[in-house]
């Protein structure tokens, strides 16, 4: 499942190609496992509006949308003429930061009078990607969602095993605090008195929001702290160098563009770098690159986790 630098470089690529474009219309499949959101309130939500920005949120993707909505101004009733003025053509509009746009009745609307912001929420699941094409490619098989964009481009949806999550929302919350951004104090106390095993503790989504499996035990391996030992037993210098860890391992991989295991690429559909830096995660059987000693491989809570017997304790 991409974690928090892989979803963090695709939404950095989609703000560069599509902020600022409109979404004309969106198409949407039949499968109804990515829909988190019923199909017309996606399609309500989004359809003709500008994307104001594309970021991450955890391990969303949110798209902040906004759309203007033409208020027509009053019109003089049928039949009523003004008793200075001859029917005529519409008269000229002094210019000002707010564009009109002539009715065939003689009304004017304005382009600017009313706007309303809704987000559209996209959570890749296991193998999810969205992809910036040309109307001339090859639609994929497992593709759920096309949006349209004005540019003439078409935004995709790609899912072969539809765990990921489409959504709209008006202030979406993806819940527990952004790991790049926690102070020591907030890190502690999320953990302080929790009898569960510290690497379940970085994945509950509800505490630190966007760390996955990969980054948890890499981080831990940095700190050298194994993946089972309970939280409420860590000391607070120990999390403070484990929170220094977490932000140190997310740089290097954003800048990496993310860790490439299996299906993950880019908006692009490139692939990134950081696998060529693992310690630990997927190492199993071979030498730690500190002491030597064969990376081990458990199972805490049903999800893989690798350390060094010597180098973590």
């Amino acid at each position: 499942m991409p974690e928090l630098p892989e979803v963090e470089t695709i939404a950095r690529g989609l703000a560069k190609r599509v902020t600022g474009d409109v979404i004309e219309s969106v198409w949407l499949g039949e499968k109804p496992e990515p829909l988190k959101s019923p199909a017309h309130e996606i399609a309500a939500a989004i359809e003709h509006s500008r994307i104001v920005s594309v970021r991450r949120m955890g391990k969303h993707i949110v798209f902040d949308l906004e759309r203007a909505h033409l208020e027509r101004a009053p019109t003089p009733a049928k039949g009523r003429r003004s008793k200075t003025k001859q029917p005529g053509p519409t008269p000229k509009l002094r210019a000002s930061s707010t564009k009109f746009e002539a009715l065939a009745d003689g009304g004017v609307r304005s382009a600017r009078s009313e706007s309303t912001k809704s987000q559209w929420i996209v959570h890749l699941g296991m193998t999810g990607r969205l992809q910036v094409c040309s109307p001339k490619d090859e639609v994929l098989k497992h593709t759920h969602a096309i949006a349209k964009l004005a540019s003439g481009r078409e935004l995709r949806f790609v899912d072969p095993r539809r765990f990921g999550r489409l959504s709209v929302a008006v202030d979406f919350d993806a819940g527990g605090i952004e790991p790049l951004e926690a102070d020591a104090d907030s890190f502690i106390a999320m953990f302080r008195g929790r009898k569960t095993p510290i690497k379940s503790a970085l994945l509950n989504q509800k505490l630190l929001r966007g760390v996955g499996n990969i980054y948890a035990d890499e981080s831990l391996f940095r700190t050298g702290i194994r993946p089972r030992r309970r939280a409420s037993t860590i000391r607070r210098d120990q999390f403070v160098k484990l929170l220094a860890s977490v932000k140190e391992v997310l740089n290097e991989a954003i800048a990496l563009g993310g860790s490439s295991i299996s299906d993950y690429v880019n908006s692009d559909g490139e692939e990134g770098f950081f696998q060529l830096q693992h310690r630990v995660y997927g190492r199993e059987g071979e030498p730690c690159l500190v002491c030597k000693t064969p990376i081990k491989r458990i199972v805490i809570a049903g999800r893989s986790s690798h350390y060094c017997p010597k180098c973590q304790k």
